[in-house]
């Protein structure tokens, strides 16, 4: 029999002592007076270590705790797209409706409007044998997402012996089974545990983002696993929302973990109002929203990370295609610190708690493109911002993120002081997925698409390698042929790498366009590399008005149009040049 009444025997800020519970180890317990929420995180003897979602101000030794024998768990259901979440799935809104801007403790409110009712259309009839994950109905659940109620995978299949049709609210049963079991259209779902699936798919499906750098150079799978280091100031907010408003995921899940207040701010301001450049709704229509800012609580962190993955997982197994973008990572480790020094825990590297590595494992494993219960496809791709002190990513969360993840896009602050946006370091940058999607960027962007993206980096790379030459003797002294070399990095730094996220045309770049800007660079260097064995000098190389011309295409709503008009004044260009340069070995 577990005992659910005790008291607290010690308080050390968000970390409490209880005795006399005798809890399972990530029990939710009802802490002090006010029934501060908690999770059981050690058992010792009869010591119960608790870790309060909220603050523990006021709270002291012989308050009662309540053990409630069960896990932390979400409500998962319709009402999920669209709203605005705490880290422990308590609606922002309905909080600020009870009592203003500021959350009172002990307040707790279901994640979902138990009240509401949801227009429900089965998809099996009474005699039908069902499976646990097995779609059984739908919900129109947003303008954008149709709502998949599947059997629970908790839930033992077997024949329907009733099912309704109609408005109902979440709770109210919609069928019933041989086996006695009801089924409503919500259910729980421990945040811990990962939800089942029946298979794990290879890669080999790009996840687009619209970012030509992450497209076309270091691309990302669906249901691949991400990071973005950088440090203050270098992009990484404004690059996860790029990826949240333009990626092709049907849904998104974007947790703000320990994230300032303003960027949080910016996230559900901007969100609710933003156009789906999908769909034409509003973007909000796909997204749920997990605000957990760097005022509240540190133990919440954990939990937040945790909620959204679970809410992912539920979508993906839908048939959806999910992104996941956790900001940041860093925030969740230092609050396992935080908390692992107040348990007196042995430190690790620069005091992190020696499970750190395996606690973001846990995390980025539950990402995948998988074949799930009912036979249908969804995947998770799980971004995870990392913010290391100082830009430096020899920092132990930095380095125990990039033994997990197969996709490290660096940013640089220096990239971000020259006002290169999306300040993206292609030199430090790599994508472990190339090899996988390779032929689905053959078939569906160009034939060619690889061997092209080869070239490129391989520009850029000596590029790296010049430069080292040129600061110490200049580039006037390289040979015509490394000064090609040279202005055709920057072409490609200036009008491939550059992107302009604020910009309606430029925010959002299809591979097609990526291809067409990369042939038009390439075509550059080899009519240069002509024009020089003509006699051309590399000043006429430079400042064409039709390279000015192709970097202003991008802009254009119409870039068809401006992209051919761009390459017929290149070609023209490089014709008058050579027409040139025969009129003077004429003339001598």
């Amino acid at each position: 029999m577990v005992n659910l009444k005790g008291t607290v025997y010690r308080v050390s800020g968000p970390v409490v002592t209880a005795t006399g519970i005798k809890p399972a180890m990530y029990d939710i317990v009802r802490v002090g007076d006010e029934r501060l929420m908690g999770e059981v995180i050690q058992i010792e003897g009869e010591y119960s270590i608790i870790q309060v979602y909220e603050d523990t101000s006021g709270v002291k030794p012989g308050e009662p705790v309540e053990n409630t024998g069960l896990p932390l768990v979400v409500e998962l259901g319709p009402g999920l797209l669209t709203s605005i979440y705490d880290g422990i799935q308590r609606p922002l809104e309905v909080l600020q409706d009870k009592m203003g801007h500021f959350i009172l403790r002990g307040v707790d409110v279901p994640g979902l409007d138990h009240s509401k009712k949801w227009e429900f259309k089965p998809l099996v009839k009474k005699g039908d044998a069902i499976k646990p994950g097995q779609v059984i109905g739908t919900v129109q659940e947003s303008t954008s997402i149709l709502h998949k109620i599947m059997l629970p995978p908790n839930v033992e299949g077997g024949k329907v012996t009733d099912v309704k049709a109609g408005s109902f609210t979440i709770e109210e049963t919609i069928l019933t089974l041989d086996n006695g079991a009801k089924v409503a259209m919500m259910h729980k779902w421990p945040v811990r545990k990962p939800r089942p699936f029946a298979e794990k798919q290879l890669p080999t499906i790009p996840l687009i983002t619209g970012m030509r750098i992450l497209d076309g150079l270091f691309p990302i799978a669906k249901g691949g696993t991400a990071a973005i280091p950088g440090p203050f100031g270098s992009g990484k907010t404004v690059t996860q929302q790029s990826l949240a408003k333009y990626s092709n995921a049907q849904v998104v899940v974007y947790i703000g973990c320990g994230e300032r207040g303003n960027e949080m701010t910016e996230v559900l301001t901007e969100f609710p109002v933003l156009e789906d450049p999908q769909t034409g709704n509003p973007l909000m229509a796909r997204t749920c929203l997990i605000a957990n800012t760097s005022n509240m609580p540190v133990a919440a962190r954990e939990a937040s990370c945790y909620t959204g993955i679970t809410i992912a997982e539920y979508y993906r197994d839908m048939g959806y295609d999910v992104a996941l973008m956790a900001d940041s990572t860093s925030r969740w480790a230092e609050a396992m610190r935080e908390i692992g020094s107040r348990l007196e825990e042995m430190p690790g590297e620069e005091g992190y708690p020696a499970y750190l590595s395996a606690r973001l494992s846990e995390f980025y494993e539950r990402a995948g493109r998988c074949t799930v219960l009912n036979g249908g496809e969804g995947s998770i791709s799980v971004i995870g911002a990392v913010s290391p002190a100082g830009g430096d990513f020899s920092e132990p969360v930095t380095q125990a993120t990039l033994r997990i993840v197969k996709v490290f896009w660096a940013l640089d602050a220096k990239l971000a002081q020259r006002r290169h946006f999306p300040a993206i370091n292609w030199l430090q940058s790599y994508s472990l997925y190339p090899e996988y999607l390779a032929s689905h960027y053959a078939e569906h962007a160009a034939p060619d698409w690889n061997e092209t993206k080869a070239q490129i980096m391989e520009i850029l790379q000596k590029e790296a390698e010049l430069q080292e030459i040129v600061q110490l003797v200049g580039s006037d002294a390289l040979p015509p042929e490394q000064q090609v070399t040279l202005e055709t990095a920057r072409l490609i730094r200036e009008i491939y790498l550059q992107q302009n996220a604020y910009d309606k045309v430029d925010a959002y770049s299809s591979l097609q366009k990526d291809y067409k800007l990369w042939k038009a660079i390439l075509r550059y260097q080899t009519l240069s590399g002509a024009a020089l064995k003509m006699g051309a000098t590399t000043k006429e190389l430079t400042g064409l008005a039709a390279v000015t011309d192709l970097a202003r295409a991008r802009f254009e709503a119409k870039f068809e149009e401006a992209y051919a008009a761009a390459m017929k004044g290149l070609e023209n260009a490089f014709t008058e040049m050579a027409a040139k340069a025969k009129k003077h070995e004429v003339l001598a």
